[in-house]
This record gives structure tokens, sequence and C-alpha cells, in this order.
């Protein structure tokens, strides 16, 4: 039953995420244009990646409000700000019934045709490795009948940015959007997943960068599946595997745990053109 669920409600957020460009930008230009204050004044907004997140994050909340109720289930906020996910839905009518949804946000990479900077995907630490954990996570996470994220990749409009100018509410139109050319999608996280850390000494799982790929849901594990995802990220770092040379290090690659595994290359879905993907600090 669960898969039948989870693969009904990924439609339903996936129909969603295809309505979000025309809601929230106009001619392919985000709609948000700065902060106003009491006296009307405007401030244009920045273009750095975490202001951009959280003010699309408050941006999308009314429409996530709306697709939960139509969609028959309840949500619920992170408890904390540095919890996961970002929202948990309820089914109304049965509470074991529960999907993580991340808000996930990046930008394309101007330099690399066809890349993106890509996303941290949560935790590999403990609630991860311990499925019955409540530290950092709105329920365990054995609890939820999926994990998803709604993801959203646009262009950065960097000659938009007005500095300290300052705008009256008569000339709001006049205020460039900062970023632009949106592209909403819908995916389990698994499914978008690369076997590197997503951000430099944290214990965060990384996804891949090339954004067909993102949208067609064909990450690294792609071939060998869920389960296959976890046991690998949830002894990324901690298995010691035998070098070349006679010595030992820890495992930091899905090809090294194919090898330790016993499993076939095959299952690798790190294909040449996409073996060199870019990493970014």
């Amino acid at each position: 039953m669960n898969d039948n669920v989870k693969a009904d409600f990924l439609l339903q957020l996936s129909k969603f995420a295809g309505t979000l460009a025309e809601r929230l930008a106009c001619c392919g230009e985000w709609n948000v244009r700065g902060f106003i204050d009491i006296f009307r004044n405007i401030y244009p907004i920045s273009t750095d990646s975490k202001v951009v997140s959280k003010v699309l994050e408050i941006h999308l909340l009314p429409e996530l409000l709306r697709f939960a109720e139509f969609s028959g289930y309840e949500i619920e906020p992170a408890e904390k700000q540095n919890w996961y996910p970002d929202f948990t839905f309820i089914h109304k009518n049965n509470s074991k019934i529960k999907f993580a949804v991340d808000l996930k946000t990046t930008y394309r990479d101007d330099k690399h045709l066809g890349f993106c900077n890509g996303f941290t995907l949560g935790s590999h630490g403990e609630y991860f490795t311990d499925r019955g954990s409540t530290k950092n996570i709105q329920y365990p996470y054995s609890q939820y009948s999926g994990h998803l994220c709604l993801g959203i990749i646009y262009s950065r409009n960097e000659a938009s940015f007005c500095g300290a100018d300052i705008y009256p509410e008569s000339e709001l139109l006049r205020i460039p959007a900062v970023i632009k050319d949106f592209t909403f999608f819908a995916m389990e996280k698994w499914r978008i997943a690369s076997d590197k850390p997503g951000s430099g000494n944290t214990a965060n799982i990384g996804s891949i960068q090339y954004v067909d790929d993102i949208i067609s849901g064909n990450g690294v594990f792609a071939l060998a599946g869920e389960k296959i995802f976890d046991d690998y990220w949830i002894n990324f770092g901690k298995i010691n595997i035998p070098c070349d040379d006679g010595k030992y290090k820890r495992l930091s690659s899905f090809a090294e745990y194919l090898r330790y595994r016993g499993l076939p290359e095959s299952l690798n879905n790190q294909r040449k053109s996409r073996r060199g993907e870019l990493t970014h600090a």
C-alpha cells in the first residue's frame, strides 16, 4: 500500500510543481522584487542565494497550504530551523501516512552549460542511521512513507541587484528581478542523490548537478534503488576498505561501496559523461 500511496502523492506533488512557474513569475521573471517598509519604500532583494532561498520559501508557503488542503493532507513546518524535513505532510484520514518534503533551491551554473550548483539532501547523521531517532527531525525517519524534494532551479540576473537603491512604491515595476527562468520539479531525494557530501565538513548528502538528470531522477543510485542508497550513506566514511598499497581508507565513493559489498558495477549510474560532475565549495 505504501508504494501506491507514495506514487500517488508524488504524482500530485509533481503536478503541483508544474503550476508554480505561472504563479510565482511573470514573463519568466520572479514576481518578488524587494522588501517594503511602513513608509512604502521598497528595498531591492539581494542576489545572495540564502536570501533568495528563504524568500522563495515564504512566497511558496500559501501555495503549499492550498496544495495540502486540496490533496487531503495537513502540513507541519519543521519545529526548529535546522530540523528535517522542511515540511511534513500528514494524511487527514490516516496519520500514519506521512511524507517528508524538503524545499530545495539552486541556481544554474553559467560557466557550465546544463549544470546547476546542486543541493544538499539532508543529513546522513544520527536520524538517518538510527531510523527511530528524534534528534533534529520532526518525526523518526522510519515513520515517513517517503522522502521527497520540491525543487526550484533558476537563473541569476547578476546585473539586476540595485544595492543601496530605494524605490517608492509607485516605481515597483522599475525594480529588476534578481532571478528568472524557473524550473520546478518534485522527486524522491534518493533518485537525485550523488555519492558525495553536499557541503564541506557537515554530514549532508549531496545531489547530482546535471539539470536534465535531476529533473528525470537519474541520480547515482537510480539503478541501484533506495535500499542501497540508504546502506551506502549509513556507512559513508565509516567502513575501512583496503587500498592498492596495502593500507586502508574510509569508504567514500559508490564504486568502492559496490566492490566492498560484492555487487555488480553496472548498478553505478555515474556514467562517463557524468563522472567528472562539478563540485562547488
